[in-house]
């Protein structure tokens, strides 16, 4: 399926959860609290910037927010919270699609970055950004480490999340660097029936990520396992996950422009 097939107006309307989830103030706060601090008094931008999960409140903060987005009933969604005047939004691919003037940041959370499903489309992505950044600004990647690691022989599944009324599990193909996630929601009053949303991805390595950046032009200022700036190891694992899109694997990147 195509991004904008599978960000509908079923999608949009289903998106947010607040005060829970990924809309949790617990989630919210410190990711809002580093990028205030990242955008060091100018403009930012947000990549597949959503229903404005984080941009209103980086708004509401005092840091002009522009975005991308290619869904226009995430947009729609969007505009019941900010108008264009607050937020203005560009229709288009993060990969590809310009926004006027320059940033001093560019940001792409909640683990987006994997919406593009080839190597050549995240690497454009990173290009984009770089061509947006004023001197010494920055890019911020937020993403999910892959799940490999629980994956025995011969078993292409993994059940991240089991609660009432709920599981997600994403599926592997290795060979190409894919995964599918599976977001099933029962009503256990309702009956039997559940409800099912599926997203593609392509899960990337921070290795990959370094190189994807110096083709960009830029180099890695740092990586951390949170927005708190907990040191990133090998163990750092991803956050619990919750809503259509996956929630935040903690692992910020930010990346000074090369000009």
């Amino acid at each position: 399926m195509l991004q904008s097939e599978i960000w509908d107006d079923q999608a949009a309307q289903s998106y947010d959860s607040p005060g829970t989830g990924m809309f949790a103030p617990t989630v919210l706060r410190p990711t809002v609290d580093r990028l205030v601090e990242l955008a060091d008094g100018g403009r930012a931008l947000e990549f597949a910037i959503g229903t404005g999960r984080v941009a209103v409140l980086l708004a509401e903060r005092g840091v002009p927010v522009s975005g991308i987005e290619l869904s226009k009933p995430m947009i729609d969604q969007l505009r019941t919270k900010a108008d264009d005047e607050a937020i203005p939004v560009v229709v288009g691919d993060m990969a590809t699609a310009r926004v006027p003037g320059e940033f001093q940041l560019v940001y792409l959370v909640c683990n987006t970055l994997s919406n593009l499903l080839t190597q050549a489309e995240q690497v454009a992505c990173f290009r984009n950004a770089a061509r947006h950044l004023a001197p010494g600004g920055r890019f911020v990647v937020e993403l999910w480490v892959p799940e490999l690691r629980k994956l025995p022989p011969g078993q292409q599944a993994v059940v991240w999340e089991s609660a009432t009324g709920y599981i997600g599990l994403d599926t592997y193909d290795v060979l190409r660097q894919q995964v599918v996630s599976h977001h099933f929601r029962f009503d256990t009053e309702a009956g039997r029936e559940a409800r099912l949303f599926r997203s593609p991805h392509r899960y990337i390595w921070p290795a990959e990520l370094d190189l994807m950046a110096e083709l960009a032009g830029m180099t890695r200022e740092s990586r951390h396992a949170d927005w708190t700036g907990e040191e990133f190891t090998a163990e750092s694992r991803p956050a619990s996950r919750h809503g259509s899109r996956p929630s935040p694997w903690p692992a910020v990147r930010g990346i000074p422009s090369p000009r």
